[in-house]
């Protein structure tokens, strides 16, 4: 009898790799001769996972660039808003991919080419719809104005039996980082604060290690109820 499971949109093996990270840097890189600065001040820090936000006319070139030069970077494709643009995502190596909305068009497609994906969701509505798409780990967005992890944590509640996890993103900073990882709901934090783009079109090299530093020691000193260090 033929199996009628659905293909999810990112295995568990990725979901694991992902989850190893801890932390994501969202990036917008308008030069290209800027792509590799950035990627090492991000590795001096300790953050190995990116969203390279694809907003920016070079933002494939880069991520080329990043898959020859830092195979150790686990690199995610952000604002993915078309099909063509999951086709591309498969086409420079990108490990999975994410975007701001919950397009069922364009998860299909990622799911089709073998694209691990992570749509963005806000609203019970936007969860089902990424549940019934083969969805374990979604994008919550925006997290802070959409209530942080009160807002989520009252989503979660009528879902929360089927295991899904969150990749929060949209004002999530160094002070609210550790807040965010202390809940089992989340997969990675991910934030733009780490490397903004005014960082990096000024070159602040030594300011994006640091800050990278900071949350990296942060979350390793979280402990649980029992005074355990989290994951």
């Amino acid at each position: 009898m033929k199996s009628t499971e659905m293909k999810l949109a990112m295995s568990e093996e990725m979901v694991s790799e992902i989850e190893k990270r801890k932390i994501m840097a969202v990036l917008v890189i308008d030069k290209i001769e800027q792509t590799m600065p950035t990627i090492d001040a991000l590795r001096a820090g300790g953050v190995t996972a990116i969203e390279l936000a694809l907003r920016t006319p070079i933002a494939f070139e880069a991520a080329k660039i990043i898959k020859k030069e830092a195979p150790d970077i686990l690199l995610g494709l952000g604002t993915v808003l078309t099909k063509v643009q999951v086709a591309q995502g498969i086409e420079v190596g990108a490990d999975f991919a994410v975007s701001p909305g919950c397009n069922p068009e364009v998860i299909d497609e990622a799911r089709r080419l073998g694209l691990p994906f992570a749509p963005g969701i806000m609203t019970p509505s936007d969860l089902e719809v990424a549940i019934s798409h083969g969805c374990k780990v979604v994008k919550y967005f925006p997290a802070e104005t959409a209530g942080s992890l009160k807002h989520l944590n009252s989503l979660v509640a009528p879902y929360k039996h089927l295991g899904i996890k969150f990749i929060p993103l949209g004002g999530c900073n160094k002070d609210n980082a550790s807040e965010y990882y202390k809940s089992p709901l989340i997969s990675i934090i991910g934030g733009s604060w780490l490397a903004k783009q005014d960082l990096i079109v000024k070159e602040k090299w030594d300011t994006i290690t640091q800050n990278c530093k900071e949350v990296i020691a942060q979350i390793r000193t979280i402990r649980d109820d029992n005074g355990l260090i989290l994951r």
